[in-house]
Order: structure tokens, then C-alpha cells, then sequence
């Protein structure tokens, strides 16, 4: 079953000679992260991912695990405004971080984003936009006035298997173009 126990070697200077004292973290633990704005508590192994925590502790399941490798980027949230997919991230490492999922963007008054993706037809199954949302949005808040060709390299970690790629892009320009 799952009595493996899984470690995690947390490194730190020590001494006048800055030699590395490794100190190892094992079993559950609770630790407190902060989602989209909220301070949360959750109860986590060292191997525990943030997708794992997002999903099927918080309930914030627009993160999908398409790929447990990362390489669709379903799973991509912002940590401290840098796009990250949760299926690699380990949740432990996320202490002290600012999180913020897809689901950060919606509500009554959503973010531009989801609304271009609207207004765009920019999705079709559904499995990839979460991610993409995500992604977009932490981009142009990098690079606000992109052009489609900056655009397409900036996106170039998450990918849609519908090929809802023309609508995503022309999303993205039409936030750029917006300002928002």
C-alpha cells in the first residue's frame, strides 16, 4: 500500500564554513499555503503535488491532470505571478508562496482573459483552457502590448489537443489590444 515513505532533502548553509546539512522531511504534515488570496491549511507528504492539494483538498479543480509529466501545461496556476504546472510542483515547496488558480479570474466581474476565450470560441473540450487562461493572463501581465508572434512563443508550454489554437490566439491578441 502506501507505507513508502517519500523524502524530501531540504539544504542549508550552516557554519562559518557554509558546509550543507541535509535534513530530511518525511510523513504528513500540515502546512499553510495561500490560494487565490486565502490563507488554507492543508495535510500533505513531502511528494504530495500542488494538483494533488488544488483538486482533492481545496475543490479548485480547474487545473487538470492531463499529464502527469506537466507537458500540456492543463495544470498551469501562478506562483508569486510566474506560471507553474501544479502536476510537477511539490505542494511543501509552495509555503510562503502566493498561489493562484483559474478559478481566481471568474466570479461576478471575471478577468479579461476568460472573457476573450468567450468571445473568441477559444475552447472546445475544455481540458487544456484552464491552463491556458492561466498562462495568458500571467504573460500579459509580463508583457502587456504582445504581439501575436511574442503571443505564440509565450504559450509555447501548453498545448491543445482540439486545435483550438487560431480562437487562443486571437484571445490573447484581443486582451493585448485591449489593455486589460
Amino acid at each position: 500500500g502506501a507505507a513508502a515513505a517519500a523524502t524530501v532533502v531540504h539544504a542549508s548553509a550552516t557554519g562559518a564554513q557554509g558546509a550543507v546539512a541535509a535534513q530530511v522531511e518525511s510523513g504528513w504534515k500540515k502546512i499553510q499555503l495561500s490560494v487565490n488570496g486565502k490563507a488554507v491549511t492543508v495535510n500533505v507528504e513531502p511528494r504530495t503535488t500542488l494538483l494533488e492539494v488544488l483538486r482533492y483538498q481545496l475543490d479548485l479543480t480547474g487545473a487538470k491532470p492531463v499529464s502527469l509529466d506537466g507537458s500540456s501545461g492543463a495544470s498551469t496556476v501562478m506562483i508569486d505571478g510566474k506560471p507553474r504546472v501544479a502536476s510537477t510542483t511539490l505542494a511543501i515547496s509552495c509555503r510562503k508562496k502566493e498561489i493562484e488558480t483559474v478559478e481566481s479570474l471568474g466570479g461576478e466581474n471575471p478577468d479579461a482573459v476568460p472573457q476573450a476565450f468567450v468571445d473568441n470560441d477559444a475552447l472546445q473540450c475544455g481540458f487544456c483552457t484552464a491552463g491556458f487562461v492561466v498562462a495568458v493572463r500571467a504573460f500579459l501581465n509580463k508583457n502587456p502590448g504582445a504581439s501575436e508572434e511574442e503571443i505564440r512563443a509565450g504559450l509555447n508550454g501548453n498545448i491543445c489537443r482540439c486545435g483550438t489554437y487560431v480562437g487562443i490566439i486571437d484571445a490573447a491578441i484581443s486582451v493585448a489590444k485591449g489593455g486589460k
